[in-house]
């Protein structure tokens, strides 16, 4: 099983509106995105990846274009990958074999479940050990709590109107599906839905984060605290590159690499 870039080029990744209003304003806040995209390619199907995650793929070879979900709260740039497959893997999963090396280490990356169960206008915080292996719960790494309902259309439940004001639901305008609790989990229902957070960038280190969750009275729940995720920041590219020997009988060149743009001593002859 294999994918191919080559022959694809032009790929766009536009959001699509979940509602707009008289004014031309318009509302985004289920995380849909069309992606399209030109390809040379004949006879393949074509797969979408978001962040490395397997999306979808397309039905037609002649189709160029898809929607797929994006993370709904995401505060950075989201990768969009489009790749050709023979027919036969359409449905086959080959995140596993994208190469990684374009991706930053220097962050750590959350992925919260963001369940119906949360109440209405309730927010996150996120909590850090800056590296002393300790969370700091005196001081949120978000400077502002984290809206867990951005929008009171992502709130699901069965009343409507009036009767589905607060907690007790909404219409699920747009909320994924219509399976709750651990009926809902994965792509089926309502509870698939997530909540991602991006560090800043860090140094190489361990580090801890705890997450709470806080209610419209200002109740802060209990911190649930994650593993110590290790941080690994790429090597940084020579800008200094030269020929330092070269053995003849061995047939062995030796080079030289400096962090400097300019290497003291080169010989060019």
């Amino acid at each position: 099983m294999s994918f191919l870039f080559e022959g694809i080029e032009n790929v766009r990744a536009l959001p699509v509106p979940d509602s707009m209003a008289i004014d031309g304003y318009s509302v985004c806040v289920s995380g849909t995105a069309l992606v399209t995209w030109r390809s040379s390619l004949e006879g393949t199907l074509y797969q979408v990846y978001v962040d490395g995650r397997f999306a979808g793929t397309t039905i037609d070879a002649e189709q160029r274009q898809l929607a797929v979900q994006v993370p709904s709260m995401s505060q950075s740039a989201v990768r969009v990958e489009v790749v050709a497959v023979e027919p036969k893997d359409a449905h086959v999963d080959l995140g596993a074999q994208h190469d990684k090396s374009g991706t930053n280490s220097r962050r750590i990356a959350l992925t919260l479940l963001r369940s119906q169960t949360l109440p209405a206008w309730s927010a996150a915080n996120i909590y850090f050990d800056y590296g002393t292996g300790n969370i700091d719960y005196t001081q949120s790494v978000n400077a502002q709590p984290i809206s867990v309902w951005p929008s009171w259309h992502d709130k699901a439940g069965f009343g409507m109107a009036r009767f589905g004001r607060g907690d007790f639901g909404y219409d699920s305008a747009a909320s994924i599906g219509f399976g709750k609790g651990s009926f809902g989990n994965g792509h089926f229902g309502l509870e698939a839905d997530t909540m991602e957070w991006i560090s800043p960038e860090l140094p190489l280190g361990r580090y801890r984060l705890g997450v709470t969750v806080i209610d419209e009275r200002g109740n802060e729940s209990e911190a649930t605290e994650i593993e110590p995720i290790a941080t690994v920041p790429p090597a940084r590219p020579a800008t200094g590159l030269c020929a330092v020997s070269f053995d003849q009988s061995t047939g062995q060149l030796t080079l030289g690499i400096s962090d400097n743009a300019q290497m003291r001593g080169e010989d060019n002859g």
